[in-house]
């Protein structure tokens, strides 16, 4: 998810999309630990879009 559509998002949502993609992430590993992923390189791009949405949350909190 690309910064752009991350401001589009309004807060609230924001917050609920955070917390589903922690679980995803959260899944993801476990799915990891038993058997291989495909393509492993999608945890990395879930936690940074984690990163990237927590940032701009920050930012606006500081914002205000």
């Amino acid at each position: 998810m690309k910064t752009k559509e991350i401001r589009e998002i309004e807060t609230k949502d924001l917050a609920e999309k955070i917390s589903a993609e922690e679980q995803k992430l959260h899944q993801m590993k476990l799915n990891h630990a038993i058997a291989p992923l495909q393509n492993p390189s999608e945890i990395k791009m879930v936690r940074r879009d984690i990163a990237r949405m927590k940032t701009e949350l920050r930012q606006r909190e500081l914002n205000k």
